[in-house]
């Protein structure tokens, strides 16, 4: 029996369940006591996201109590829910998995339920604050083991043996070390540690739109999502594919797993690419690499986004708007990367049921569009005109419409047949058809409208806008089924809103469940946070990576990017990115600001995360490449591998926006300029995929290959060209850097040098992106940024910077010194090289449609 047939006999159900959710099913006692705490985990989220606790004056909690509560529920859960190995019983609790559950939970809440007494003794802790501690990282590791697996235990215990081996290590690693009372008291029982920034976002948001997404799950909206997929685009040349990158699209904006994704889409998606033409391991690697983009697409981003908003120090909108095209333009990479597949194998698309002209599909699908765009613009502009002639009354208002609007496309829906789960692997298989299958669920789409609008128009906390979208989906999953019935003239109401409310508490309980791997993978992050902030560890991975890198700028980064995706082997995405942003971003901004790279610290955060990301698809560790493979019936390892090739295109994407933070939305000067970067963008992205494929128009031989490379490097970065003829930068000192300063646009950044020793003696020279507050002199638009300077010989010297101001973040010292600053230089727009670039692409393609047509002509001959 081959490794294919082994892989065949895996249930991927199965693994999704052992992964996501635990695989224990312990009878109906305790799988009740289990649906009963997960349900009251999200009511507990709900209820502290809710503006009620301040309305009410009733259990007010602050972020530590929460953090508490919050890690309580994810431990006890943790026991009861996953076996401790494959050898444990799945069919009910050990008594030792009760002890463990009911402890662990206790220390995990030891800071709520002794809140006032801990307060009352900082850095003092008793004997019982010790134990406490110690239990409970070690109960905190086992739980982790359990979720997640090793990988992630072996990082934090490294981590742990590092704090206090620290006087027994080489020079360059060592440290004083750390005593048991201060290690326990800092891990556990303060907010640097355990109960510190990652499990404080995991409380705060990430559950909220965890919830979100699995209510819209339960409601119908993925299946809804994958067959609006199949019946738009399984009629093209590798349709199934496309299919398929499109619904993982869709699901990853409302799921955080990348391997739940790979099985909702995969179980559908993977046998139809296989019947076109796609190998296993193609067909395989198309879905995993859509899933894990996934975790790269706004607005939830696997849940690192909300942790960047922390870590990053910038607005939750300005999170989503930088990561949006990186996003956009690698997925558009993989459809055109499928579809290359399918030109090179002469692959077909799926039937349709019903036929009609290439005029008539193009005209409906026009009036699909158009009318979704007129109704925003409609809705946009009407609600606004509510607001701002009945103020605060516009509430109830626009809340009338929302329910009209609900009623409405429910009532489309019920004019619509079921959307039923089709067998992919029946013998005929054709699409679903186009409107039907559109019109049967635009009412899952307001709720996602309702997220967005709280976000971006009314500019609400990512919180408390997953809080209004999530109770939006309380009330769908409660009324769709009765109201369904009621519109199809349906008997029985009774059932459908038994249904209802069993779908309601069904979807509650499996949002706490999949929060259960976030819920510890956090906190037993803040473990490697907290060592950082212990031992000052992450100064030596800077020092590390200098001497490795020996300076070389570009050396650097590829070695950043390998620890990072050495870090992320393993680890679920949150716990990933808290890893790699601690350990791996400062390196970046420290050793890149010594050569000269100065860039925003979002464009820094972004390009670990990506590195971090790709560990994955990387085999042999990547979950989602074994889930696809087991559906695939094919060797993982060749699945992994074909994934990782698919996945080369987001890969480069962090170093190009590292050089070009254009590609990121940032500094644009218009319009014009933003759309021109962003269809230059996905060409660039589209010619690196035809390269790397070996497949434009026709097959590319090795020149072509080297062609269409340096036009898309060129497309990405003309920037490089543009350097080697003048520097993009001049500087200016003196007075003339006080007056660019003050004449800056308020609210804006800029380039300076700093000089000085810093508090460990060494000699220090680096660029900074140094923020500018509103417009006045100098020296108090210095001092927004938690700057106080004062003039003298070397230029502005650094007499005090603010605790937790963006200067002390860009490690700038007192006694420092701003010795000048840079001004864009007088040059050529750098865009104008895009003009030889593009020239270079039309004669690629005319030497390619030349070739083709003599290849159709012998074709032609040949036949006749």
């Amino acid at each position: 029996m081959n490794k294919a047939d082994n892989i065949a006999d895996v249930d991927v159900n199965q693994l999704v369940k052992d992964n996501d959710a635990g695989g224990r099913d312990a009878g109906p006692l305790v799988n009740r006591l289990i649906l009963v705490v997960a349900v009251a985990w999200s009511l507990f989220q709900l209820w502290i996201a809710s503006p009620l606790p301040f309305s009410l004056g009733v259990f007010l909690l602050n972020d530590t109590e929460s953090r508490a509560i919050h890690l309580a529920f994810a431990v006890f859960l943790a026991y009861l829910a996953y076996p401790a190995s494959k050898r444990s019983p799945r069919d009910r609790v050990p008594v030792g998995d009760w002890v463990f559950a009911l402890v662990a939970a206790f220390c995990a809440g030891y800071l709520f339920l002794f809140y006032r007494e801990l307060a009352g003794r900082p850095g003092q802790p008793n004997t019982l604050d010790v134990w406490s501690s110690v239990i409970g990282v070690l109960l905190l590791l086992e739980a982790t083991r359990r979720v997640l697996g090793l990988p992630m235990v072996v990082v934090a215990v490294v981590f742990l043996v590092y704090t206090f081996a620290g006087p027994y290590m080489p020079d360059m690693l060592a440290h004083r070390g750390a005593s048991l009372d201060r290690a326990a008291s800092h891990f556990w029982l303060t907010t640097e540690g355990v109960f510190g920034v990652a499990l404080g976002v995991s409380s705060g948001f990430i559950f909220l739109f965890v919830l979100f997404g699995s209510l819209l799950d339960k409601a119908g909206a993925g299946n809804y999502f994958i067959k609006s997929a199949f019946a738009l685009l399984g009629h093209m040349r590798g349709g199934p594919a496309k299919a398929a990158v499109v619904s993982s699209a869709a699901t990853g904006l409302i799921s955080g797993s990348s391997i739940a994704n790979v099985v909702t889409t995969g179980t559908f998606t993977i046998p139809l690419m296989k019947r076109v033409g796609y190998r296993g391991d193609q067909a395989g690697a198309v879905e995993v690499s859509s899933s894990v983009n996934g975790q790269i697409m706004p607005p939830v981003m696997g849940a690192a986004a909300f942790l960047m908003v922390e870590y990053v120090g910038i607005p939750y909108v300005q999170v989503m708007k930088h990561a949006f095209l990186p996003a956009i333009i690698s997925y558009i990479a993989l459809f055109y990367i499928v579809h290359l597949e399918a030109l090179k194998a002469g692959m077909q698309g799926l039937p349709r049921r019903t036929q009609a002209s290439a005029s008539q599909r193009l005209l409906s699908f026009l009036m699909t569009v158009t009318g979704f765009i007129v109704i925003a613009g409609v809705t946009y502009y009407v609600i606004g005109f509510i607001k701002s002639m009945l103020g605060a009354a516009a509430v109830p208002v626009i809340g009338v419409g929302l329910l009209l609007a609900y009623l409405g496309l429910l009532w489309v829906s019920s004019r619509q047949p079921e959307l039923a789960i089709d067998d992919p692997n029946a013998p005929v298989f054709e699409l679903p058809e186009t409107g039907p299958t559109v019109r049967s669920g635009l009412h899952y789409l307001l709720a996602v409208v309702v997220l967005v609008w709280c976000l971006m128009v009314e500019q609400l906390s990512p919180a408390l806008s997953a809080f209004w979208a999530t109770m939006f989906m309380v009330f769908v999953m409660l009324t769709q089924k009765p109201l369904l019935g009621l519109m199809r003239g349906e008997g029985n109401p009774l059932s459908h809103v038994k249904a209802g409310v069993n779908d309601l508490v069904d979807g509650l309980a499996t949002g706490a469940r999949n929060m259960i791997g976030i819920g510890v993978a956090t906190a037993a992050a803040g473990i490697i946070v907290g060592t950082v902030s212990l031992t000052g560890v992450g100064l030596v991975m800077t020092e590390i990576v200098e001497i490795l890198s020996g300076g070389n700028l570009m050396l650097m980064l590829v070695l950043v990017a390998v620890i990072s995706l050495i870090l992320g082997m393993g680890l679920p995405t949150t716990a990933n990115y808290i890893v790699v942003s601690t350990l791996m971003a400062p390196v970046i901004v420290e050793l890149g600001a010594q050569s000269g790279l100065i860039v925003p610290l979002i464009a820094v955060h972004l390009f670990v995360f990506y590195f971090g990301l790709m560990a994955d698809v990387t085999p042999p560790v990547g979950l989602a490449s074994f889930a696809a493979a087991a559906i695939a019936k094919y060797d993982p390892i060749k699945v992994g591998i074909t994934a990782f090739y698919y996945s080369m295109r987001t890969a480069i994407l962090p170093f190009l926006f590292i050089f070009n933070t254009q590609l990121l939305l940032i500094g644009l000067d218009g319009p014009f300029h933003l759309i021109l970067t962003i269809a230059v963008a996905i060409v660039a992205m589209l010619v690196f995929a035809a390269a790397t494929q070996g497949y434009f128009l026709t097959k590319t031989r090795w020149y072509e290959t080297l062609a269409l490379l340096l036009v898309c490097f060129t497309l990405f970065r003309p920037g490089f060209w543009m350097d080697l003829v003048h520097p993009p930068f001049d500087e200016i000192k003196g007075e003339a850097m006080t007056a660019a300063i003050e004449q800056a646009p308020p609210n804006t950044g800029k380039r300076v040098w700093v000089e000085g020793l810093n508090l460990n003696g060494d000699e220090v020279r680096k660029g900074v992106l140094l923020p500018l507050g509103p417009a006045g002199t100098a020296k108090e638009r210095l001092a927004s940024a938690g700057l106080t300077v004062m003039a003298d010989a070397n230029g502005l010297m650094v007499a005090a910077v603010k605790f937790g101001s963006p200067a002390e973040k860009l490690g700038i010292e007192q006694s420092f010194h701003i010795t000048s600053l840079e001004v864009p230089a007088a040059r050529p727009a750098k865009e104008w090289l895009y003009v030889p670039a593009l020239a270079l692409l039309a004669l690629v393609m005319w030497l390619q449609m030349g070739r083709l047509r003599r290849e159709k002509a012998g074709v032609a001959a040949a036949s006749a």
